[in-house]
């Protein structure tokens, strides 16, 4: 999965109808380009990229002037819908990947679900994070016996330390939901 499909769908999807320059400023105006994994200078080919699998469609306005780049005007497709909220859904509840950017990104347009939703799939999430803390506190409890170097054993006490601190954040953001949806 990719944070930048995600970001780019979303916020398609978020203007209506919109053009790579608007994208872009809107990106750089969440600092993106420091969490999302974003290049402000592949916005212009991920959008091109989407309108070539079918995601969106350019639309039969004229195209604006933004310096000396025409840009075309994006609109999200059905298919580009239905992409979008299957990637916002597998960002909420997927772990694997801490430093993509997705969960960000997700968190982001997480008012495009239903609130019993959202929390339903961000639970989910929540079980996986308890069970990978429950396996890194066990390799922590084992780094004296590995042999490995200590610098090793430090960053298993990270990714601990991290996962701890996600699980504490998720239950607050599951219970602000779940107060707001009530």
């Amino acid at each position: 999965m990719s944070a930048t499909r995600l970001l780019m769908l979303g916020l398609v999807r978020s203007f209506g109808r919109t053009n790579g320059y608007q994208v872009r400023r809107e990106l750089l105006s969440w600092n993106a380009d420091r969490w999302g994994n974003v290049n402000p200078g592949s916005i212009y080919h991920a959008l091109k990229q989407l309108r070539g699998n079918g995601l969106l469609r350019t639309v039969d306005e004229p195209a604006r002037q933004s310096g000396r780049r025409s840009e075309g005007i994006y609109e999200i497709t059905e298919d580009g819908e239905t992409e979008f909220l299957r990637l916002l859904r597998a960002a909420l509840i997927e772990v694997d990947d801490p430093h993509s950017g997705e969960l960000e990104a997700a968190i982001s347009f997480l008012p495009n679900l239903p609130a019993e939703e959202s929390a339903a799939l961000l639970r989910q999430r929540l079980t996986k994070l308890q069970q990978r803390r429950r396996t890194l506190a066990a390799d922590v409890e084992q780094l004296p016996g590995w042999g490995k170097p200590a610098q090793v054993g430090e960053l298993y006490r990270l990714w601990h330390g991290q996962t701890d601190a996600e699980i504490r954040w998720l239950r607050e953001l599951i219970g602000r939901i779940e107060t707001s949806a009530s």
